[in-house]
């Protein structure tokens, strides 16, 4: 599965709803965001309850009102405090047809305030409003009605507070910081649908360490390469990894909350870059994919079938894939810088962090024991803040003398998703149709009762 972006990240528990609809959510540990703005375009700002800009969903060729789900695969679905989903028409197959990515607009009805922003970015801000206030769908949406058109409803107060506090958030880092991306949403509310005004004496004396975002390269510290070098021969080493050029995998993966039973998964990757994801879902497979140029996600029960990656969601994605094949680690990211030791899972950890295109930024952890990548955290751009994913890997297992992890934990604002393997065949042959973009989900055929 791939990114995006966790940070812990949001979990996020649900119920259901009279219609079978997920209800309900709540964020788990979320870390704040202030950073420069994309095209300094603003949104989402802290004050007073958010609300949603509401979207009646239609799909195009045979296609009936949808469900969210919140999933790995669903960017931002459980979409809280700030945006409701208002009609998109897609016609099947014409979504990704197009050079450039589709804006919110076009494919959303009644987006007053976020407009001009990628779909994909429209998604995942949902979840950094669900993540600030500390809310999911329900709280401003018509969510006790099983019908998705309810959810346009515009009359929640929370919606149109949302719509203010968006434009006056982008007003206040124009008029104070230059455009830049200094406050947002959760600078004030911190997982609350209130900004704290108090300080809080449980927290001001055993206050957490938040590391920045940003780290320096640390004095004293080992050079990026050393760290990078170590990586390498701790996994088998230059030759053996250059050895390795595509594999398949399967195992098991399991959701969050009603996702939580174990669903068969594949994985296919191929050196340079090339890497594909299928969860095979009750509703329908779950796919993510990376040709080592684009990238997309095709899920069921999502208002866009097959949602085209952007900027450093793109980036975030082709990132994993390149990891999946290390021996070329140095050149995935640029400006490489060693910051200070820190601790994961109670073992000592060297952090390293990386600039990508268009500047998105990656933070790899190694055990300083093993040399072995035991955390990536990477960030993606929203008009609201970044939106963080975070990987952690275990069990590494060699396979043709390279050790590889066997298990791994993708965490995001809106979900959480656990990967175990069972076996990965080295170096098997893949039809290049499987990092092609996917087709939309097809629901399983329904097997008749049996008596």
């Amino acid at each position: 599965m791939g990114g995006f972006c966790r940070r812990l990240l949001g979990c996020t528990r649900f119920q259901r709803g009279p219609g079978g609809q997920l209800l309900r959510g709540r964020s788990g540990q979320r870390t704040g965001a202030k950073v420069p703005s994309p095209s300094g375009r603003q949104s989402g700002f802290p004050g007073e309850q958010a609300g949603l800009l509401c979207v009646e969903i239609k799909l195009g060729t045979g296609g009936s009102f949808m469900k969210l789900v919140s999933r790995r695969t669903i960017l931002g679905a459980t979409g809280a405090a700030a945006i409701c989903l208002l009609a998109a028409r897609l016609a099947g197959g014409q979504a990704g047809l197009a050079q450039k990515p589709q804006l919110a607009e076009e494919v959303f009805k009644n987006v007053q305030v976020l407009k001009g922003i990628p779909v994909d970015e429209f998604m995942s801000t949902m979840g950094v409003f669900s993540a600030a206030l500390g809310m999911s769908c329900e709280d401003c949406h018509a969510a006790n009605d099983s019908k998705w058109e309810n959810y346009a409803l515009d009359t929640s107060t929370r919606k149109r507070t949302a719509r203010r506090m968006i434009l006056m958030m982008s007003a206040i880092n124009k008029d104070n910081f230059g455009g830049r991306q200094m406050v947002t949403c959760y600078s004030c509310h911190r997982g609350g649908d209130h900004p704290k005004v108090t300080p809080n004496f449980s927290t001001l004396y055993n206050m957490p360490e938040e590391p920045d975002d940003v780290i320096e390269q640390a004095p004293g510290a080992p050079s990026p390469d050393q760290v990078l070098d170590r990586y390498i021969q701790a996994l088998g080493g230059t030759q053996r990894l250059a050895n390795l050029t595509s594999f398949v995998a399967r195992g098991t993966s399991a959701g969050y909350g009603p996702e939580g039973d174990k669903r068969p998964v594949e994985i296919f990757a191929k050196a340079p870059g090339q890497r594909t994801t299928i969860i095979h879902t009750l509703n329908g497979d779950s796919t993510t994919t990376s040709d080592g140029r684009d990238g997309w996600i095709a899920a069921p029960l999502r208002p866009v079938p097959v949602l085209a990656l952007t900027g450093s969601s793109l980036e975030g994605v082709k990132l994993e894939a390149e990891l999946s094949f290390p021996a070329q680690i140095k050149q995935a990211l640029s400006k490489w810088r060693v910051g200070l030791p820190a601790t994961v899972n109670d073992r000592e950890v060297q952090v390293v962090q990386g600039t990508g295109a268009g500047g998105a930024i990656a933070t790899l952890y190694f055990d300083a024991e093993s040399g072995l990548l035991v955390r990536l955290l990477r960030y993606s751009s929203s008009v609201v803040g970044r939106t963080p994913t975070q990987i952690d890997y275990a069990d590494y297992r060699e396979v043709s003398g390279v050790k590889m992890p066997f298990r791994w934990t993708v965490t995001w604002l809106d979900g959480k998703e656990n990967f175990e393997l069972s076996e990965v065949q080295p170096n098997a042959p893949i039809d290049v149709a499987k990092f092609a973009r996917p087709s939309p989900p097809t629901p399983p055929p329904v097997r008749p009762a049996t008596r």
